[in-house]
């Protein structure tokens, strides 16, 4: 295996580069719920060529000085990045993806039963990530923000209201698993977000929406397990010990 991927997990590879997180999705390989993974073991669990999907890698022409490092990111600039484009995304998306969904059933039920199920699911992790984001927003983020900003203080930082940063975020990522997990299940329902022969526009307009829905996540999930809760842990351990 080419040394520069040998030792470096997943989200290790997607938070240097994030153009290599499109190599990863078509090969169905998961950098964000599944990011601390080796590369060879998240091959293994998609049932990947190794070799093919360390060519794709090497195939993208070399970062430029354009290219921003969310791995460089402060905290506070990484959260504003997460409410701005992917919790401002979600909320946007969901409604108008459940109104497809819901003219799609009374359109088409009758032919793709499967509808119904995929309305429920959506309607359920809709649910579940408004539940999530709140919690991050009013309780989690901030904490970090302070984190952030008494970094390097010789007073250190008092006692938080749920121990260590490390168990909401494992509440956190465990969530991120659930809402994962959810849309996997709408993906192998619609066979990869594929509209069916006797589909509308209005049916390939919402598996677009739906797999764009996917990918978001995706990307949101990976900001947080991979580049912002690691981050927010050893800040707080460096207040503990300051």
């Amino acid at each position: 295996m080419n040394e520069r991927f040998e030792h470096a997990t997943v989200g290790d590879i997607v938070a240097a580069d994030f153009r290599t997180a499109g190599v990863f999705e078509s090969f169905g390989i998961d950098f964000c719920c599944g990011g601390r993974r080796s590369l060879e073991d998240a091959c293994r669990g998609a049932v990947a060529n190794p070799e093919a999907v360390i060519r794709a890698l090497e195939a993208l022409p070399p970062a430029t000085a354009t290219d921003d490092d969310a791995t460089r990111w402060p905290v506070d600039r990484l959260i504003d990045h997460i409410l701005a484009r992917h919790h401002a995304y979600v909320r946007s998306a969901t409604p108008t993806i459940a109104r497809y969904l819901a003219k799609l059933h009374e359109v088409h039920g009758a032919r793709h039963p499967e509808l119904a199920r995929i309305a429920t699911i959506f309607e359920q992790v809709s649910g579940d990530l408004e539940q999530h984001m709140f919690k991050e927003e009013q309780i989690l983020f901030p904490y970090m923000r302070d984190l952030g900003e008494r970094a390097g203080q010789a007073c250190g930082f008092g006692m938080s209201p749920f121990g260590t940063v490390e168990n909401p975020i494992r509440m956190m990522e465990r969530e991120h698993r659930e809402a994962a997990d959810e849309l996997r299940l709408i993906r192998e329902l619609t066979n990869g977000y594929t509209p069916p022969a006797d589909g509308c526009t209005t049916y390939q307009v919402c598996m677009a929406e739906l797999a764009q829905f996917e990918r978001d996540l995706h990307r949101h999930v990976h900001l947080e397990n991979n580049v912002l809760f690691p981050k927010a842990v050893e800040l707080e351990k460096q207040s503990v010990g300051a």
